[in-house]
């Protein structure tokens, strides 16, 4: 078989893949609607109690966890090529305890300023400081994989404790607030907090458009200089894209893990490492998987409902450990 047949298979398993991907997706959104406490029909005329209950309740849910889901995803898929590490993903290296401990911090001394915008900035600035922290360290240290896993357990174990402290000193509803974003859940969101969205959309959009800037990228500095990539100027959007991306997520529906790590991983196992194609798809699959999670999240327990970031965890750990068995060597 000559290189233009592999080309060509290659772009037919990638599409193929993609159909695969909308079909279902879009069959696991309309069974989300569907279902619940309350099931509808599709096929009956839904009564205005019925209507409200999609329209106020379930339609906000089911968007915010796409959003989240495949901003998680791109996010993931960025940070791993920007860290030069398959195993980067924003919660294991401690991006989302950034976003968090800001969070924490706003809820606390701030508690008359919380608001979807408000919150937006404090964990976007949280996630920011992280990232730039981890970056530089990666860069600067010459991180290996271990030692770069070790930094986001470390970071991870400091906004742990800042939460623990948070915990002491809260009063019950700050208490419920806290243990809401730390499990993570998108029940309750309405459409006014889905002004992150507006946000987090168009950055998703816009690194998607970027697969092209991060192949090269993936080549070394050296040669993406000589392709004409400005590595300073891109470096830094990427990392403020990344910030927003996982500041938007943790805001919308609290800390969710392994999202980011997962889903490229698993389609750079099976589809290849082209991000110019991995990223649309990542974005897809991101939200596929957390709308899938929420809805196992809705229907395991019949009298209430799942976190869904234990059900992420869940799903997650396990091919996290899978992940540091297979990549030891390079440890």
């Amino acid at each position: 078989m000559d290189f233009h047949r592999l080309l060509q298979h290659k772009q037919q398993r990638w599409q193929r893949s993609s159909y695969l991907l909308i079909g279902l997706f879009l069959s696991v959104c309309v069974l989300y609607l569907l279902v619940g406490e309350l099931w509808l029909s599709p096929f009956s005329a839904w009564s205005s109690l019925e209507q409200q209950l999609v329209w106020e309740l379930r339609l906000p849910r089911l968007l915010a966890a796409a959003v989240i889901g495949a901003s998680l995803a791109v996010a993931g898929a960025t940070l791993q090529v920007l860290l030069g590490n398959v195993l980067a993903e924003p919660g294991v290296v401690g991006v989302s305890g950034g976003a968090s401990v800001a969070m924490v911090i706003l809820l606390l001394f701030f508690p008359s300023l919380n608001s979807p915008v408000a919150f937006m900035a404090a964990a976007v600035l949280g996630a920011l400081l992280f990232t730039l922290l981890l970056v530089v360290m990666a860069r600067k240290l010459r991180l290996t994989t271990a030692r770069l896993l070790l930094v986001g357990v470390a970071l991870g174990i400091l906004s742990g404790a800042v939460v623990t402290w948070a915990f002491y000193f809260s009063d019950d509803l700050g208490l419920r607030q806290l243990m809401y974003w730390l499990m993570g859940s998108v029940a309750g969101v309405s459409w006014y907090q889905h002004l992150l969205s507006l946000v987090a959309v168009p950055v998703v959009i816009w690194l998607v458009l970027q697969g092209g800037v991060l192949d090269k990228l993936m080549l070394g500095e050296g040669h993406a200089k000589q392709l004409g990539v400005d590595i300073h100027r891109v470096r830094w959007r990427l990392i403020l894209a990344i910030a927003l991306l996982v500041g938007a997520s943790v805001a919308l529906g609290g800390v969710i893990g392994f999202v980011g790590l997962v889903v490229p991983h698993l389609l750079r196992l099976t589809l290849g490492s082209e991000n110019r194609l991995l990223l649309p798809l990542s974005a897809l699959c991101g939200a596929l998987l957390l709308v899938s999670a929420d809805l196992i999240a809705r229907l395991a327990l019949g009298s209430g409902e799942l976190p869904l970031g234990v059900v992420t965890t869940t799903l997650g750990a396990p091919i996290f450990i899978w992940m540091l068995v297979r990549n030891h060597d390079s440890c």
